[in-house]
């Protein structure tokens, strides 16, 4: 009896360390940002009833206002969301960028198909302007930024649009946000990733 009931505590603690080592293998690295639930670890500069998290997504919809995932910072990461943007819709994905209310000091990837602004979705915001609607509006879509250094690289659908050395190294380290750019517009994030990188 004593050696059955070892038997199946050493295949329990075999099965357990085999399941952790395929999570740990399967996320390579990436760090959930978002629980599906809640805004727990999120924290907005202003405004904060723009933000609600809503059936596995952050729902931006409101009055201006940044939300700013204050878990950890970034200096060398990626950064990537599935996303979808209203008609007529604007907002952003920031990296390396301080907290503090306003429009944050920092990298902005632009989130965008149709607004006024006509810089659009894939932009390295005021260093690489793409004017071209790479996606429709309400259609969701991956955008993912790569930072190392003051090499940045864009991508949209898996798709590199902006590969771009930044000689001033403007923004060397800072926290991760996502814009709600002005009432009227309304963006949904969900499967928000990030992954530190040497």
């Amino acid at each position: 009896m004593l050696m059955k009931k070892l038997a199946t505590g050493f295949a329990l603690i075999f099965f357990g360390l085999l399941s952790a080592s395929l999570l740990s293998a399967a996320d390579n690295g990436w760090i959930k940002m978002f629980d599906g639930k809640t805004l727990d670890g999120w924290k907005a500069n202003q405004n904060p009833e723009s933000w609600t998290a809503k059936d596995g997504m952050i729902v931006g919809d409101g009055e201006s206002s940044h939300l700013f995932w204050m878990v950890r910072q970034c200096t060398n990461c990626e950064f990537k969301a599935d996303v979808k943007i209203s008609d007529g819709g604007n907002s952003g994905m920031y990296f390396r960028t301080a907290f503090g209310p306003g429009f944050p000091h920092g990298y902005e990837v632009q989130v965008n198909s149709t607004h006024k602004d006509p810089v659009r979705t894939g932009s390295l915001y005021n260093f690489v302007k793409i004017y071209k609607q790479l996606v429709p509006p309400d259609t969701w879509f991956n955008q993912q930024v790569i930072a190392r250094g003051n090499h940045i690289i864009i991508e949209v659908n898996h798709k590199k649009v902006v590969d771009f050395v930044d000689e001033k190294n403007t923004y060397t380290s800072g926290y991760l946000a996502l814009q709600q750019h002005n009432k009227g517009s309304v963006v949904m994030f969900k499967n928000l990733m990030m992954k530190p990188l040497p």
